[in-house]
């Protein structure tokens, strides 16, 4: 028996779904340091729906970059929120339309009957806050993976 080659699991996308705070948190993890033009940020109000096309870092991949010696990778993720019924930002241009933004965390804050907030933590104390009637988030991988422009990790924010 031999260990997975780099082949084998290197462009396998994630496909994700977030119903429970303890879901979002792996999500959160994943789309840590993830970095966004704001003009990749799109709010369907009819839909109710709220979406972010992410260029992801691959924590799931760092360990096998680092034991490998290969370049750390990104991937253009979409992020997306449904069941929301209403957004607000703080610390954000929106019509700085060249803002690139960084992604820190995500967060469910629970209110009443399943409904609550989920809150964006974007770095330089900019955040989004959405009122979702119930937590349904999803992460879906959308490209191949490509080299990470800086070639290393993002110092992680705990």
């Amino acid at each position: 028996m031999s260990d997975a080659s780099f082949h084998d699991g290197r462009e396998a996308p994630l496909n994700l779904g977030a119903l429970s705070a303890e879901d979002l948190q792996v999500v959160s993890t994943l789309v840590q340091d993830a970095v966004f033009p704001i003009s990749e940020m799109s709010w369907r109000a009819r839909e109710h729906r709220f979406a972010l096309l992410l260029n992801r870092f691959r924590w799931e991949d760092i360990s096998s970059a680092e034991k490998r010696g290969r370049p750390f990778e990104r991937v253009q993720s979409l992020l997306v929120i449904d069941g929301v019924l209403g957004v607000a930002s703080q610390g954000i241009d929106r019509g700085d339309k060249d803002t690139i933004l960084s992604l820190l965390s995500v967060h469910f804050e629970p209110g009443e009957d399943g409904a609550g907030h989920v809150r964006l933590t974007l770095a330089g104390d900019g955040s989004i806050r959405l009122a979702v009637e119930t937590l349904e988030v999803s992460l879906r991988d959308v490209t191949r993976p490509y080299l990470a422009p800086s070639k290393q990790a993002p110092t992680h924010h705990d």
